[in-house]
């Protein structure tokens, strides 16, 4: 059963109880969203998930049923096709178990990326594949064009067989289920259309995928019985109650993100949440932030922007949950939490039932509409616009690296942005708006496996948080659409958003009558839609498109990253210094900030940012990058490290040997030197044309 610990009594719990929210919501009684004409429609037409376990609107012995004969056929891999709430819960409930647990292989196809579809193509034999396309609306343009896509490679095996090895789980009446029906497919489930995406998991979206990978349906809705009667009172001690309260009440006192913590069985959990959390509550201007797979490190001070929801779940190795546990005792006892346990998969369905009733809580509390996605069906809008008429230009184009032909990178950004004229400048202009409370989202439409791809990703990820103190997300393209994409749009603009795409290597043409020509333009399509959408919001974003999404390209882009980062906190800290002038040791240090201004270095091995300070008498001690990250000790050094000891002169930070050269003015016709300073080389690029007209052709930008 449902067990919390939970340190208080969160005020709201009480204002719960005597509204009646619970039995309200197990009533389906729309009334309880009255605080807008809209929010009241909206809740009438999709509270039907309320009592899906004491009242399921599917025959459970149908679906065990079906799950046994296509076991029996031989049938040993199921490939599920779909987006957001319609995979979420399978994901959950099928990763959850244990693999050598299930009765088949479950895979799960979300993404447009080619080399994802291609991957899944190789692992599954077409003769012993249930594809299953899951989709409310039948006509979610992801899923109908993966369809596509893996129909055209089966009937290649299949020929016309290959109908009896295709399912469909949507809405009745949708084109899907027309389409289905007609051609005569293995089979057909019925969605209930007062049941939204991600409340359905305890309809057959959820349930289908359940019962085919082998799980006890009926220990499992009981464990979902039990929770929903406990979440439908009006109790204190109701634990759907104990955390809305805790989310809420914490949201009032600035903490409007929490971080999710879990073994790594658990975080597939965490993904489920953080649509639901996001999608939800992320709109008019409100909204909560999940943080998934967060490094308990960064929380060894209380930042106090957010809380902590910690799960325990099984792990398969011992030394998998000691780690874990270990963890946690670096984390700031200041933070608020609250700690759950799993141990079994069915014990999933008490949880999903009682985020559901918490989260259709907190909309009530925030006087938010829980069960719409409004800035969701603009982005879709947005992309069809951009199949329809063609990609928007980007706002200029760069070779992407100097030191070998990568291609060309694309650079669009929001308007806010304008002016920028390089690929540095403009990653140094988005990082170093990043302010307290704010979060870094990387929205990546990218493949996620093979050569080091997701580890270059992280690695930016992560060294943006490390950094700058803030909470930061990997959002996978195009499945974050259907989920966190709704907060980052229509909740409060606290965000700050890399966008990625990629020339794809090897594309997967589309038939003629499909939205996109191709798989690859479909995910370019969607990252130059979701930019648009952002910046419509007023938001800081910029759109990356790389010359291809190899992972040499993306470990060139991440020390790139790395290059911004170590600049901005360089610059920081010299900006810090110059403001620090009580101190005689820091006014001295200023010197340097005001030398560098007057850009008398040569870019050679003597140091003119100083009388008499020159390359060769700083003793080893000038600053350099160490691991890509920051600048000698970064800020926290601040001007203590602006003094030089050896020679009594000031160090040049950042500003000549061994460090980035800010600005450098060299006469008319003068060459820019290329040499190297020990190990480090200096590469240098100039500005844009325009940028050098201004300057009379004599301002160039480099970093080691």
């Amino acid at each position: 059963m449902l067990s919390v610990d939970v340190e208080k009594l969160y005020p709201a719990a009480k204002t719960l109880v005597k509204a009646r929210a619970a039995s309200r919501i197990h009533a389906k009684d729309a009334t309880l969203y009255d605080f807008s004409p809209e929010a009241q429609a909206c809740a009438s037409d999709y509270m039907g998930w309320a009592d899906l376990a004491t009242s399921p609107l599917c025959d459970m012995d149908a679906i065990q049923a079906f799950a046994d004969e296509v076991v029996e056929a031989g049938l040993d891999t199921i490939l599920l096709i779909g987006q957001g709430g319609s995979t979420q819960a399978p994901m959950t409930i099928t990763k959850y178990n244990k693999h050598d647990s299930n009765r088949v292989k479950f895979r799960t196809l979300d993404s447009d990326s080619p080399v994802r579809v291609r991957e899944m193509l190789t692992i599954c034999d077409p003769h012993r594949t249930l594809v299953i396309i899951s989709s409310k609306s039948g006509g979610t343009i992801e899923p109908r064009m993966l369809l596509e896509a893996v129909r055209a490679s089966f009937e290649k095996e299949l020929g016309d067989h290959v109908v009896k090895h295709l399912v469909a789980i949507t809405d009745p009446g949708s084109d899907l289920d027309r389409q289905a029906r007609e051609e005569g497919w293995r089979a057909v489930f019925s969605g209930e259309p007062t049941v939204g995406g991600r409340f359905s998991a305890l309809s057959v979206f959820g349930l289908v995928p359940a019962a085919l990978t082998g799980i006890d349906m009926e220990a499992f809705m009981a464990h979902a019985r039990a929770a929903e009667e406990a979440c439908s009172e009006d109790a204190i001690d109701n634990p759907a109650i104990n955390l809305a309260a805790f989310l809420y009440d914490n949201y009032l006192k600035g903490r409007n993100k929490f971080s999710f913590l879990t073994p790594k069985r658990g975080r597939v959990l965490g993904l489920w949440i953080e649509q639901l959390v996001a999608e939800s509550l992320g709109k008019n201007g409100e909204g909560i932030l999940p943080n998934i797979e967060i490094d308990s490190l960064l929380l060894t001070e209380d930042p106090g922007d957010r809380s902590i929801i910690m799960y325990q779940t099984q792990t398969d190795l011992w030394d998998e949950r000691r780690n874990f546990e270990m963890s946690l005792a670096y984390i700031d006892n200041a933070i608020p939490r609250l700690n759950y346990r799993i141990d079994t998969v069915e014990e999933l369905a008490e949880h999903f039932v009682m985020w559901e009733y918490a989260i259709a809580m907190c909309g009530y509390l925030m006087q938010v509409c829980p069960f719409d996605q409004p800035d969701v069906a603009s982005a879709k809008a947005e992309v069809l616009d951009i199949l329809k008429n063609g990609q928007p230009e980007p706002d200029f184009t760069e070779v992407f690296t100097d030191e070998v032909d990568m291609g060309r990178v694309e650079v669009s950004f929001a308007p806010m942005f304008e002016g920028c004229e390089d690929l540095h400048e403009t990653l140094y202009a988005l990082l170093s708006s990043i302010q307290p409370g704010d979060f870094f989202a990387l929205n990546a439409f990218l493949p996620f496996t093979g050569e080091g791809r997701r580890e270059a990703i992280e690695q930016i990820r992560h060294g943006v948080a490390e950094s700058f103190g803030c909470v930061s997300c990997l959002e996978v393209g195009p499945r974050y659409l259907h989920s966190t994409g709704q907060l980052q749009k229509g909740g409060p603009n606290m965000g700050v958003f890399l966008i990625l795409s990629a020339d794809e290597l090897k594309d997967i043409p589309l038939p003629g009558e499909a939205a996109a020509p191709s798989l690859g333009e479909l995910a370019k399509a969607q990252a130059a839609g979701d930019l648009a959408t952002l910046a419509k919001r007023g938001r800081r974003c910029v759109h990356l498109h790389l010359p291809d999404n190899s992972g040499v390209t993306l470990r060139q882009l991440a020390q790139v990253v790395d290059d911004v980062i170590a600049d901005i906190l360089t610059d920081r800290a010299l900006a810090e210094a110059a403001a620090m002038a009580e101190d005689e040791e820091l006014a001295e240090a200023t010197v340097v900030v005001e030398a560098a201004g007057q850009r008398d270095c040569r870019g050679s091995r003597v140091c003119r940012c100083a009388p008499g300070c020159r390359g060769g008498g700083c003793g080893g001690r000038r600053p350099r990058r160490r691991g890509g990250r920051g600048v000698s000790g970064k800020a926290k050094r601040k001007a203590r490290e602006l003094t030089h000891d050896r020679c009594g002169r000031y160090s040049c930070k950042g500003y000549c040997a061994g460090g980035r050269f800010s600005t450098l003015c060299v006469p008319d016709g003068e060459e820019v030197p290329h040499q190297r300073l020990g190990a480090e080389r200096h590469r240098w690029r100039a500005y844009s044309r325009r940028g050098r007209e201004r300057a009379g052709g004599r301002v160039h930008h480099g970093i080691i």
